[in-house]
């Protein structure tokens, strides 16, 4: 079988790849390889498996602003054929013959060309694990009208239609794709891998003492992290932003901020002007509702929080993991925020780090809007493996993960998002029931499946009838 996995990777990877978000836990049965360009290190739990082989290609090199524009059209038909070539190479010589390929989509194109040409050589079955539609994809970036998408669209659909198999991640995109592609696939949904899991008190406190210096590292001219951290440095093992160590025992500060993930590819995709704009709003609006106004002293609101008050609604600190083209631009607008009670701060985590920072968070947010309407943000399956609540933007499937009031809220504007916070936080850490709640049915979502269970129900199947069909 060869392959790599849906969301092994700690952020998404180009591949040609079987649908194992945890391909450490299928490959007990399977000897799997992953064909990647290189990308994030894997999780370990998949790199010390020993039936998983990764192969990884070389990657092609982004071409320089400074090149002429003119030849911008000839770079966009250059780097898919030579993709083209590098992949055919690996999959015919490189990799053992398998019984399968299975090939995420997208990209389709030159990868689902490649895989199909490869499994007609090496007699192998065809898979295709549809996650979005590639050409969507393709008219953010390009506009849908241009011919490229038009093209992209074509070879997307007439190569999908020639494979054996086909997964898909939603109801919805199981209907487009029988509706209007003539192509029957069986839904898998995505379940988070079994490194996604609650963090521990122990494991919090020993992550905050690592991430500590970043954390107090102002971002901002008036940053309520940096106000209220002042003494705990980097070497300070007993004391963090959020835990405190007494004897030995740590225990989570009654004052401390209430902590909002969210990770994002900084691309158009990802609306972060959101976040940003609901960030404002919360800040105001917790202002106007403690009846203060803008010249009061903010030194005597440190100073209280600092002495152990506790506010009605509590300092937010929103952390951002990801990297992508448009990070320094919103940096540049998170600097001239000039909030009270929230901050931000942007960084990259390991493979092994970012499940930790997911399960010690209160709250997790997605920006996450499909291109095509039909897919579902893997960021939110992993934030209910490790029992986060989520605010999630709402479109077309997302009822299909989120749902609303059991594990996480959804929302179609900055001031939606403003509200949920006030409401989620109100009484933060130990009077907010909505917020409680939400956890709760979020551990529930996160332990009643995993993909041990679905692999075997879904995948499995299907996969075993398209092999056999093939060797007859």
């Amino acid at each position: 079988m060869c392959g790599g996995s849906r969301g092994s990777w700690s952020q998404p990877s180009y591949a040609v790849s079987c649908p194992l978000p945890c391909a450490s836990g299928v490959a007990a049965s399977l000897e799997v390889d992953i064909v990647a360009y290189g990308g994030s290190e894997p999780h370990s739990a998949v790199i010390e498996n020993e039936s998983i082989h990764i192969h990884t290609m070389i990657q092609w090199q982004k071409y320089s602003h400074s090149l002429p524009k003119i030849f911008y059209p000839l770079m966009l038909l250059l780097k898919p054929i030579i993709q083209f070539v590098i992949l055919l190479w690996f999959l015919c010589f490189k990799v053992p013959h398998p019984d399968a390929f299975i090939v995420q989509n997208p990209p389709s194109v030159p990868t689902l060309v490649a895989v199909k040409w490869a499994s007609s050589l090496r007699k192998s079955a065809f898979i295709v694990d549809w996650h979005n539609f590639g050409y969507t994809l393709l008219g953010l970036s390009v506009g849908r009208s241009s011919p490229f998408v038009s093209i992209y669209h074509w070879f997307e659909k007439h190569y999908g239609q020639m494979a054996n198999g086909s997964l898909c991640v939603t109801r919805a995109m199981q209907h487009e794709l029988a509706q209007n592609w003539g192509i029957r696939a069986t839904v898998l949904y995505d379940q988070p891998p079994e490194f996604f899991c609650p963090t521990s008190l122990q494991e919090k406190h020993k992550l905050f003492c690592r991430l500590n210096r970043y954390l107090c590292h102002p971002l901002g001219v008036r940053d309520c992290v940096t106000a209220t951290t002042t003494g705990i440095g980097a070497a300070d093992q007993n004391e963090t932003l959020f835990t405190t160590l007494v004897d030995t025992d740590i225990l989570l500060k009654p004052n401390r901020p209430a902590l909002v993930v969210s990770s994002t590819s900084w691309t158009p995709d990802e609306d972060f002007g959101i976040l940003l704009e609901a960030a404002v709003m919360y800040d105001r609006r917790v202002a106007a509702l403690l009846d203060e106004n803008d010249s009061a002293d903010e030194g005597v609101l440190w100073k209280e929080i600092s002495g152990g008050k506790q506010y009605l609604y509590p300092r937010l600190l929103f952390i951002i993991t990801g990297k992508g083209p448009e990070k320094e631009k919103y940096e540049e607008k998170i600097k001239r925020l000039n909030l009270k009670r929230v901050a931000f701060r942007t960084m990259w985590l390991s493979a092994e780090e970012y499940p930790l920072l997911l399960g010690s968070a209160d709250l997790g947010v997605c920006l996450h809007t499909s291109s095509s309407g039909l897919d579902l943000p893997m960021k939110v399956v992993d934030m209910f493996g490790c029992g986060l609540p989520v605010c999630a933007v709402s479109y077309s499937c997302i009822d299909e993960l989120v749902k609303v009031e059991k594990n996480g809220l959804l929302f179609s504007s900055s001031s939606e998002l403003a509200d949920e916070l006030l409401m989620l936080f109100r009484g933060f850490p130990k009077e907010c029931d909505a917020l409680k709640s939400l956890k709760n049915g979020a551990l529930e979502t996160g332990s009643s499946a995993r993909w041990a269970t679905e692999w075997e129900e879904h995948a499995k199947p299907l996969i075993s009838e398209v092999i056999s069909r093939n060797l007859n």
